[in-house]
């Protein structure tokens, strides 16, 4: 009996400072931000739209200095360090300024994905995520043309490229697996 006791204090004391070390490598990240709809980047790894950061979630990051990126295409992008220290949460606050509202005429572009918070770029620049894109609702209006899509899941699943013809009052759908 002894020795089991032993043997747990042991376990318990190993479990608590591996935790303290992991806490001491680890920063955590919250992000508010208007419209929640941005996407955040971190060093240039997207990490998800921004509402996903308000409320329970926050992303572990290595403590120190860190490029930070709030991209929406409506409204001007936010660029800037954050420093991040370990074991603590660093909460960003930020108000995104709307650009003026484009022109049409406008064709439709909408995703289907299993993961509805990976990335969409248009021709490399983030448009959002694809669960804006996905529902009968939703669309992404785009002027007629050709477009390079791309989706990729920040939580690693399989990226979808395609080209795609945008053309006025008509829809085109990128999907995964297609």
């Amino acid at each position: 009996m002894k020795v089991l006791h032993s043997f747990i204090c042991t376990l318990l004391v190993t479990f608590a400072c591996g935790s303290l070390a992991a806490q001491q490598n680890t920063a955590y990240l919250k992000a508010k931000v208007n419209p929640g709809r941005a996407g955040v980047f971190v060093d240039g790894k997207y990490l998800g739209p921004a509402a996903n950061f308000k409320v329970a979630r926050k992303y572990a990051l290595p403590p120190g200095q860190h490029e930070l990126k709030l991209i929406d295409p409506r409204y001007e992008e936010i660029a800037t360090t954050v420093s991040l220290n370990a074991g603590k949460t660093t909460v960003i606050s930020e108000t995104m300024k709307a650009l003026p509202t484009a022109k049409g005429p406008f064709g439709e572009l909408k995703t289907e994905y299993p993961d509805k918070f990976a990335a969409v770029y248009i021709n490399d620049k983030f448009y959002g995520h694809s669960g804006e894109f996905d529902h009968a609702p939703q669309g992404l209006l785009l002027p007629p043309g050709s477009y390079s899509v791309r989706i990729e899941s920040a939580s690693g699943g399989s990226p979808v490229s395609k080209t795609v013809q945008v053309e006025v009052g008509k829809t085109v759908v990128v999907k995964s697996g297609a």
